[in-house]
């Protein structure tokens, strides 16, 4: 993991380097590790070239718009990297599933998206789109270590306990958006996720493979120091956090 993390760097300067646009979204259905495994690629990067983009509810201003629009305004610049934690495919999803759109709306959003990704790819946008697949046991386990952890309550949510009654509609609500999402200019990648380091490294490696630029940064010499002051201590008259470790 630390060398796939330095790489990672180092594609990041390839990236800023070579003036490239790189957005990749991480979907999967709940428990399947999409947060965490955007931590472990974005562990060693420079923060001034990489944005994680994680959207919550539409506003009601957000929801009067093109349904694309609030991620179009995500998209990276020159030499900039963006992790989407959940993208736009949450209509063919928890949207559809729960019924917070319409089966028109779901419908002319998978008919939408190929030519909207093509557009975006033949602008030069280098789109890496990962489904991270977790299985109905394994996913059940990490539900019920959440409800146990008081750490990991926070990821529970009421649509959460809802949706747990709605598993087979989420699996074919699934299917359909990766067969008719799934194309030569923007193919979905799947990875096992009941093991979760596991796929932390393979997702990783092939991300790698998908940025072959890279570019290490130079060693820095660093200048010889000035003369310290005699006393380089802040005022003793400035309040210190107490010392109890």
């Amino acid at each position: 993991l630390a060398g796939m993390q330095a790489e990672m760097l180092a594609r990041q300067a390839g990236v800023r380097h070579g003036g490239m646009r790189v957005a990749v979204l991480f979907e999967g259905g709940e428990t399947a590790g999409k947060g965490g495994t955007i931590q472990r690629v974005s562990a060693e990067l420079n923060p001034r070239g990489y944005r994680v983009v994680a959207l919550g509810v539409p506003s009601e201003r957000e929801a009067g718009q093109w349904y694309f629009q609030r991620y179009i305004e995500q998209m990276p610049s020159r030499g900039e990297i963006v992790l989407f934690d959940r993208s736009w495919y949450n209509r063919a999803g928890v949207e559809r599933v729960m019924g917070f759109c319409t089966e028109d709306q779901a419908e002319d959003f998978l008919r939408a998206v190929p030519d909207l990704e093509r557009m975006l790819v033949s602008d030069g946008l280098i789109l890496v789109k990962y489904w991270l697949e977790v299985s109905a046991a394994v996913q059940e386990e990490r539900f019920q270590e959440r409800a146990d952890d008081p750490t990991k309550r926070w990821k529970l949510s009421p649509i959460d306990f809802e949706a747990r009654t709605k598993y087979a509609d989420y699996t074919t609500a699934r299917d359909e958006m990766l067969e008719r999402t799934d194309t030569p200019h923007a193919p979905w990648y799947i990875v096992d996720a009941d093991d979760q380091k596991r796929a932390r490294l393979n997702l990783m490696q092939h991300l790698l493979d998908l940025i072959p630029q890279r570019r290490r940064e130079k060693k820095v010499p660093l200048p010889k120091r000035g003369p310290l002051p005699k006393d380089n201590t802040p005022p003793a008259s400035v309040t210190r956090v107490p010392e109890r470790w």
